[in-house]
């Protein structure tokens, strides 16, 4: 593995791998901190977009497994702006061991990985949430104990997490159900490239009926119903998306022990209620605190010495 650009590009071993990973790390911090594998490395977070989750859990992996993580942000690089991209990549690359980057679109995340020398890592991008994903699987696993056959539903909108979010499910065996507004699902492509991703008979399919979508779910996800630089289409979207709301009623309908997940910021009172963020079913914060587990193991993977 060179770069981590998408869920897509990784294979089913590649991705079960970073999992088990991810899992390790994890248990080493609890049991008294992370060796310092990365000693002497450094990373350059790029942010075009501003992030709680994204920034501080890589900056803080970095630091437990002895890094050290130089935060960039959007009014200094104006990448693609001020400067250009492969340039940005060509700089970077003779300073640090590695480039994270939050960007808007996912050429930009290309760019990078083809004019740099170093492993680039997307941080987010228009097209994919790669390192979300990561997390939400590493998560479904501690709470389920196992991935294959499971059950998720993904109410709301069809956006850069659900595609990433797909395509991992069908790498390690999960069904998959996302249910939007009309308008708003994951396009035909998206759906085609999934399920030549399918393994072990895991099964992909879109509807509008939420009450449907989760009908024997194991997981329940939503996102905000408006991601960053979708603004001007809030008005618009706040009229459509209610009824595709996580609230008590909804939840009630899925396994009596389904989790609820959110990759978070969430706008409470709209894709999901207090009660359900705060309920026993939610999942939420340990999902958050799982981003640091499961980018430690991307960190390792790419900048460790072999």
């Amino acid at each position: 593995m060179k770069h981590f650009l998408s869920i897509a590009a990784l294979t089913p071993d590649e991705l079960h791998h970073l999992l088990t990973l991810a899992t390790q790390l994890k248990n080493e911090w609890r049991r008294g901190g992370n060796k310092p594998v990365l000693k002497g490395k450094s990373l350059a977070l790029v942010f075009q977009k501003p992030s709680l989750r994204t920034r501080v859990s890589f900056e803080m992996g970095m630091v437990h497994l002895g890094g050290y993580a130089l935060y960039l942000s959007p009014n200094e690089i104006k990448m693609g702006g001020r400067e250009s991209v492969p340039d940005v990549a060509r700089v970077l690359s003779g300073y640090v061991d590695g480039i994270m980057a939050r960007v808007f679109a996912h050429e930009h995340i290309l760019q990078l990985a083809e004019h740099g020398s170093v492993p680039v890592i997307n941080g987010l991008s228009d097209y994919s949430h790669p390192a979300q994903a990561l997390a939400d699987l590493f998560t479904i696993l501690e709470f389920k104990k196992d991935l294959a056959g499971l059950k998720i539903a993904y109410i709301g909108d069809g956006n850069n997490v659900a595609r990433s979010l797909l395509f991992g499910a069908m790498k390690v065996g999960m069904h998959f159900t996302i249910a939007t507004p009309t308008g708003y699902n994951l396009t035909d492509e998206d759906i085609k490239l999934a399920r030549q991703f399918s393994v072990g008979g895991a099964v992909v399919e879109r509807i509008e009926d939420p009450e449907t979508a989760v009908t024997n779910a194991d997981v329940i996800y939503t996102d905000v119903w408006t991601s960053m630089g979708q603004e001007a289409e809030t008005e618009k979207r706040l009229k459509v998306f209610p009824p595709y709301q996580i609230n008590q009623d909804l939840v009630n309908l899925a396994n009596p022990d389904c989790i609820v997940m959110h990759c978070l910021p969430a706008h409470r009172g709209e894709e999901i209620t207090d009660e359900v963020a705060d309920g026993r079913h939610s999942v939420l914060f340990p999902q958050a605190e799982n981003r640091m587990h499961a980018q430690k193991a991307i960190l390792v993977e790419l900048l460790a010495d072999k």
